[in-house]
């Protein structure tokens, strides 16, 4: 089947607290031979800093999510930019904007989105980006920036056509998640993931978010876990007419080459 790289676990979140190091040892024992453990503001991604240090095939990302934009103080900038200097802290986010629910008001979330832009430049580590329903908003600023950019994810891609081709476009990587498992909401995202090149796909769980719905039996919990990501893997096959070791492999390798991850004996400073 071959290995996966998982480029979005929510570790952190409390409904792993009964037995994160057992979901850990079933994603390996599966062939989930690394995870990516998302930092959705400086609290918790302090806590998924703390994770990478006690296992080796885990990593974290460092930033603030549109969710929490309003809430982000100088000192928590600070502590983001500390914890994005260690090298297991792999990337700058979650950031993004997010105009679906506004938790937080657009403009702070504009302003906090340009704050951790300015900091992914400064320290030339790539993006791991959110985005709903704020696709113009999101290219107009990343515009801003050009030239100047490092390499960019958007995390959990669920948009149009017209969004998937002009981030493509502009140089991004896509990462896919099980929502194109669900035969109702994800239809319109299975009928396009065939435009994504091989060498700009990455995949994910966003657990404990989005099990997939097609997975049969069925589980007993509607928690996500990283352990499922093979299924998504082989559902994404199907979809872009490839195989599940092809799409394994190059998943992979765009996600060691994009995070930068070490070969296995490389050293890590803490």
């Amino acid at each position: 089947m071959g290995n996966y790289i998982d480029i979005g676990v929510n570790l952190t979140n409390s409904r792993f607290d009964k037995d994160r190091e057992q979901v850990i040892a079933d994603a390996l024992s599966v062939g989930v031979s690394s995870q990516i453990i998302t930092g959705t503001n400086a609290k918790e991604s302090l806590k998924a800093f703390e994770l990478t240090k006690q296992h080796n095939p885990i990593f974290s990302t460092a930033g603030c999510h549109p969710h929490d934009a309003k809430d982000f103080t100088t000192e928590d900038f600070k502590s983001v930019e500390s914890l994005l200097t260690h090298d297991k802290v792999v990337a700058v986010g979650e950031c993004g904007l997010d105009f679906n629910r506004n938790f937080s008001p657009p403009d702070i979330q504009k302003n906090v989105f340009k704050q951790q832009l300015d900091l992914a430049c400064n320290l030339q580590k790539p993006l791991f980006l959110h985005e709903r329903d704020a696709t113009d908003a999101m290219l107009a600023i990343l515009g801003q920036y050009k030239g100047q950019l490092p390499k960019a994810v958007i995390h959990c891609f669920t948009g149009s056509q017209e969004a998937l081709e002009a981030y493509l476009e502009r140089g991004l990587y896509i990462g896919i998640t099980g929502w194109v498992c669900d035969e109702r909401r994800g239809k319109p995202l299975a009928d396009i993931v065939h435009l994504i090149p091989d060498e700009r796909l990455m995949i994910e769980t966003d657990a404990p978010y989005l099990i997939p719905r097609d997975m049969r039996p069925k589980p007993k919990s509607s928690r996500n876990l990283p352990q499922y990501l093979p299924h998504i893997g082989q559902r994404l096959a199907e979809i872009r007419q490839q195989s599940a070791e092809h799409i394994a492999r190059i998943t992979s390798h765009n996600s060691k080459q994009f995070f930068n991850l070490p070969h296995k004996n490389e050293q890590l400073k803490e």
